[in-house]
C-alpha cells in the first residue's frame, strides 16, 4: 500500500521538487551575521553569494543546509521553485521557514525569538525567468492588528508604516553602520564585537550606500523580569504572514497566495499562481544586547506540489521559463548535485 501510494504520487508531480530550486538575488543590509551565513570569501560576487545560499536553502544533503542572514531592516533574498506554485482556494500554499524559537524562560508568553520578514511574490509574465516582474505583498497579521503609519500620535517604534525608506552608509571597516530613513530619523546598526567580531556591510558589495524600502512592521520586543533572575527581552510572535516569526509548521509558517495586495496601494490583488517569492526583514529594531531584528531564512515548500502541477500540466497556469542550459558554469558541485550559472547570469540547482 505504502509503494503504491508512493508511486501515485511520483506520477502527480513528476520529477518536480516541493522544495527551492535556486536563490536569484540576495542582498542582506548590514547586520551581525552578515558574511557568516552564508561565509564571504575573497572574490566573491553577487553569483556567488547567491549560489552559496541556494546550497544553504536547497541543499539535499541537510548536513551542507545552513540559515541564511538577511541583515537588518530591508535585506532580502529572491528565490524560485523548479515550476509555479498554484493559489488553492482555502489553503496556504506555501511555507518559508526561519529559527525562531519560544521563549524558554517565559512559557506562558507567545513569543521567544521572532524576527519577523515580509514576503513578496511575483508572476514570471514576461516569460524570462527573471524576477523583474511586478512584485505583491502578502498582507499579514499586522495589517490588521496594529495601528497604521496614519495614526501620528503612536511612538515611532509601535507603528506600522507602509511606503517606508531606509538608506545605510558604509562607514569604513569594521564601524557601525548609520542609517537614515525617509521621515528623518537616524540611527546605526550597532556591533556587536564580542559575539561577532567581522565586517557587517555585506563584502560583495562595493556601493557607499544601500537603500531599501517596504512595509516596516511595528516593534515586537520586550523586557520581561520576574524576580530577581528570571529576565529575558522576548520577542513577540505575530499571528500571521511572517517569515521567522512562529515556530518551524507548515501551517504556522504557511501563506497564502490570496492575501496578496498591491504593496502601495494595499488594494487585494488576484493570483493563479506564482513563479518567485521575495522576503525581506520588516522590523526596523535593536534590542540591547541582542543587537539588530535580522530575518533568518531556512528553507522553502511547496504546500501542494501535486495541486501546483496538476494546474500547470492542464494549463490554468504557465511553467516559469527555463533558460537554454549551455555554456552553463559549475559553480559549486556537492556529490551529484550541481550548482551552475546559466548564460544569462541565473543560478540553478541540477544534478549531474
Amino acid at each position: 500500500m505504502c509503494l503504491m501510494l508512493s508511486l501515485m504520487a511520483k506520477a502527480q508531480t513528476g520529477n518536480y521538487s516541493e522544495e527551492i530550486q535556486a536563490v536569484d538575488e540576495y542582498c542582506p543590509a548590514p547586520g551581525q551575521f552578515i558574511n557568516t551565513m552564508p561565509p564571504y570569501e575573497e572574490g566573491d560576487n553577487a553569483q556567488t553569494m547567491a549560489a552559496k545560499c541556494t546550497a544553504y536553502l536547497a541543499s539535499d544533503d541537510p548536513d551542507e543546509r545552513g540559515l541564511v542572514c538577511l541583515g537588518a531592516y530591508g535585506g532580502y533574498i529572491t528565490f524560485h521553485f523548479d515550476h509555479p506554485i498554484a493559489n488553492v482556494e482555502g489553503e496556504r500554499d506555501f511555507a518559508v521557514f526561519g529559527n525562531s524559537i519560544r521563549s524558554n524562560t517565559f512559557k506562558e508568553l507567545v513569543g521567544g525569538s521572532a524576527e519577523p520578514g515580509i514576503v513578496m511574490v511575483s508572476q514570471d509574465t514576461n516569460h524570462n525567468g527573471k524576477p523583474d516582474d511586478t512584485w505583491y505583498e502578502l498582507s499579514g497579521s499586522a495589517d490588521v492588528d496594529s495601528a497604521a503609519s496614519v495614526n501620528s500620535s503612536l511612538n515611532w517604534e509601535r507603528r506600522l508604516i507602509y511606503n517606508y525608506q531606509i538608506t545605510y552608509y558604509r562607514n569604513g571597516d569594521l564601524k557601525a553602520v548609520p542609517w537614515t530613513d525617509y521621515q528623518g530619523r537616524c540611527g546605526q546598526v550597532n556591533r556587536l564585537d564580542e559575539y561577532h567580531a567581522q565586517e557587517y556591510w555585506p563584502q560583495w558589495i562595493s556601493d557607499s550606500q544601500l537603500t531599501f524600502s517596504g512595509t516596516k512592521l511595528p516593534r515586537n520586543a520586550w523586557y520581561r523580569q520576574e524576580g530577581k533572575y528570571k529576565k529575558e527581552w522576548v520577542l513577540f510572535f505575530l499571528r500571521y504572514g511572517y517569515v521567522d516569526n512562529q515556530i518551524n509548521d507548515d501551517y504556522d509558517c504557511g501563506f497564502d497566495i490570496s492575501w496578496a495586495v498591491n504593496p502601495t496601494t494595499r488594494e487585494p490583488v488576484t493570483l493563479k499562481s506564482i513563479d518567485f517569492v521575495r522576503v525581506y526583514t520588516a522590523m526596523n529594531q535593536t534590542v540591547s544586547n541582542l543587537g539588530e531584528t535580522s530575518t533568518e531564512v531556512a528553507g522553502a515548500k511547496d504546500l501542494h506540489l501535486a495541486a501546483s502541477i496538476q494546474a500547470m500540466n492542464s494549463g490554468i497556469v504557465t511553467e516559469i521559463a527555463t533558460p537554454v542550459l549551455q555554456h552553463q558554469k559549475v559553480l559549486y558541485q556537492m556529490g551529484n548535485l550541481l550548482i551552475v550559472r546559466r548564460p544569462n547570469g541565473e543560478i540553478r540547482k541540477e544534478l549531474k
